[in-house]
């Protein structure tokens, strides 16, 4: 009897409704955790550092992130209504593709006007989920490949600024900085490819707690912010205020377009890998019109912007535990931990050097993410063409920033300042205006 009550309990974690025992749901929740908090912090870091703003502001922009990603997530998995979330069990937290643009955002503004910007672009999310079946052409695998590729590109310098010590720090550059950095790759590295389960899957986190340990001892660590931290934290609406810029707008707007459609192929994943089948049009729906929604209320809240996280898909699709309690318990850890401001300073205190040692190889996963949605496709001529023409230019005019000296700065704050927006912009063209490969063998490949 006591055995046929486990097996009952066990196989409730392999379906999408029903509600398993705490000590079966909490470990696998604590996996989705672990998977997926430094990538949901790091850019609020990352961008927080390029605003120059203070280490208050800094632990209020992480407990923000924290926040949002845990409603977003909770309301991803528990729909309202017919159109408002998808039901699937998936993660949302704050998505690195934003990063470059951000970055670009808060050193030429502030950190209100990315908000102002993610605002127009939750808008932008939900006109794409409501037409979806009609917009899906305009970025085929092939686009959306260029974008992910361009965005991983342009986010190696940061991660050696980052490695480095950070351009703002007096040590920019110290061997010190360079030692630390490289021991927290290795560690990342060597775990990512020699160990398996837990240890594989929180490669991340144990290398920069390994980093942080060996900085601890090198006398890199100030712990002066967390006891200066309070013991609960409530979202402040507008506590960074909502400013609007057109330039900003259009550069985080068009992200916002492009990640609505790549959400696709993370929802097609988790049924895919969880439930073998295909997410339902209603699924899709759904869900894009709340990963707009969910980054409305981010900007009211301070919290960057969110995307579904592709490491928790893939633990669902391993695992094939898909039943929404666990997820819901990881959504609801994120967002206790937002809630916990000495969390948060705990966070800030991370040396820059530890991070870039263990976020390059996230930064490599994503440009390597781009190269194989864009070899899904033929390499023919016109693909090569569209893909090779689209990154140069991107890459290229970023590089050369000054190119665009004697235009109006807002044609820098859009072109100039990060790869991602010419890049997309020149894929779409491209693919429209190019004559289609004829439909022979190879192409059907």
């Amino acid at each position: 009897m006591a055995n046929d009550l486990n097996k009952e309990r066990s196989s409730v974690l392999f379906q999408l409704n029903g509600v398993p025992s705490f000590g079966a749901a909490l470990p696998l929740a604590l996996q989705h955790v672990v998977a997926m908090i430094v990538g949901c912090v790091t850019p609020s870091i990352i961008v927080s550092n390029s605003a120059g703003i203070d280490e208050k502001n800094k632990v209020i922009l992480i407990q923000a992130a924290l926040v949002i990603a845990g409603i977003s997530t909770l309301l991803q998995l528990f729909p309202i209504g017919k159109y408002f979330g998808s039901g699937l069990p998936v993660i949302m937290g704050v998505s690195f593709a934003y990063v470059p643009s951000m970055q670009a955002i808060a050193e030429g503004y502030d950190i209100g006007t990315i908000l102002g910007a993610q605002l127009v672009g939750g808008l932008i999310a939900i006109f794409v989920g409501l037409f979806i079946k009609q917009l899906r052409k305009f970025f085929p695998p092939l686009i959306t490949g260029t974008v992910v590729f361009s965005i991983g590109l342009s986010l190696y310098p940061t991660a050696i600024n980052y490695m480095a010590g950070g351009t703002s720090s007096d040590s920019y550059g110290s061997w010190k900085n360079w030692a630390i950095a490289i021991f927290t790759l290795a560690v990342v590295t060597f775990l990512n490819h020699f160990t398996k389960g837990f240890l594989k899957l929180a490669s991340i986190l144990i290398g920069i707690i390994a980093g942080y340990i060996v900085a601890v001892v090198a006398g890199m660590v100030d712990f002066s912010s967390i006891g200066e931290a309070g013991l609960l934290y409530v979202p402040t609406p507008m506590h960074f205020g909502i400013h609007f810029d057109i330039s900003a707008c259009v550069a985080i707007g068009l992200l916002f377009a492009i990640n609505s459609v790549q959400a696709i192929g993370d929802f097609s994943a988790t049924t895919i890998g969880g439930l073998d089948r295909e997410p339902t049009d209603r699924e899709l729906q759904g869900g894009i019109v709340c990963y707009g929604a969910t980054n409305i209320l981010g900007a009211f809240l301070g919290g960057l912007p969110t995307a579904t996280y592709s490491q928790n898909v893939g633990i669902v699709a391993t695992t094939k535990v898909v039943n929404r309690i666990v997820l819901g318990g990881a959504a609801v850890i994120i967002l206790v931990a937002g809630l916990v401001p000495k969390f948060s300073a705990l966070l800030t205190t991370i040396p820059q050097c530890v991070l870039g040692g263990a976020t390059i190889s996230v930064f490599a996963s994503i440009a390597m993410t781009g190269i194989k949605l864009i070899t899904s496709q033929p390499m023919t001529y016109r693909n090569t063409s569209i893909v090779g023409l689209a990154v140069a230019i991107g890459m290229g005019v970023t590089q050369a920033s000054a190119s665009l000296g004697t235009f109006p700065s807002w044609v820098t704050t859009i072109f100039g300042k990060s790869p991602v927006v010419l890049a997309t912009i020149v894929a779409i063209f491209l693919n429209q205006v190019l004559p289609k490969d004829p439909v022979n063998e190879f192409t059907k490949k």
